[in-house]
C-alpha cells in the first residue's frame, strides 16, 4: 500500500514539474496581480539573465519526467534539488504566504530522497 501511495504522489509530485517548466516556455498560467514587490523584483532579475529561465524550466521538465517513472526517479531527484532549494530560499524570504505549499513540495522530495537513500550512498563510495 505504501508503494502505491509513493507512486501516486511521485506521479503528481512529476506532473506539478512538467507543468512548471513548460510554463517557463510557453507561458499559459497567468500571473496573479497582487505579487509582493520583493518577488517582482526576483523575477525581473531572474528574466534579466536570458539564459536562467530556460534552464530552470529544462530542468523541471527533465526531472519532471525522470520522477514520473520509478526506475529514474532517483536521478530525477537530484536534477530537480538544486531548482527546489530555489523555491524553499524564495518562499522563506520573499514570498512567505507560499510557504505551505513549498513545504508540502519539500516533504515529497524528501521522501523520494529518503526512499532511494542506498542507491545515494553509492555516489560517496
Amino acid at each position: 500500500m505504501k508503494n502505491k501511495i509513493f507512486n501516486v504522489i511521485s506521479v503528481l509530485f512529476s506532473l506539478l514539474l512538467i507543468n512548471g517548466g513548460l510554463n517557463k516556455f510557453l507561458n499559459y498560467m497567468p500571473v496573479p496581480e497582487n505579487l509582493p514587490e520583493a518577488l517582482m523584483k526576483d523575477d525581473h532579475a531572474i528574466r534579466e539573465i536570458s539564459w536562467l529561465l530556460p534552464l530552470v524550466g529544462a530542468a523541471e521538465i527533465i526531472g519532471g519526467l525522470l520522477i514520473l517513472f520509478p526506475k529514474t526517479r532517483t536521478l530525477g531527484a537530484l536534477v530537480v534539488f538544486p531548482v527546489m532549494v530555489g523555491v524553499l530560499l524564495t518562499h522563506l524570504t520573499v514570498a512567505p504566504e507560499g510557504l505551505p505549499i513549498a513545504l508540502v513540495i519539500w516533504a515529497i522530495l524528501s521522501w523520494m530522497i529518503w526512499e532511494n537513500r542506498q542507491k545515494y550512498l553509492l555516489l560517496f563510495n
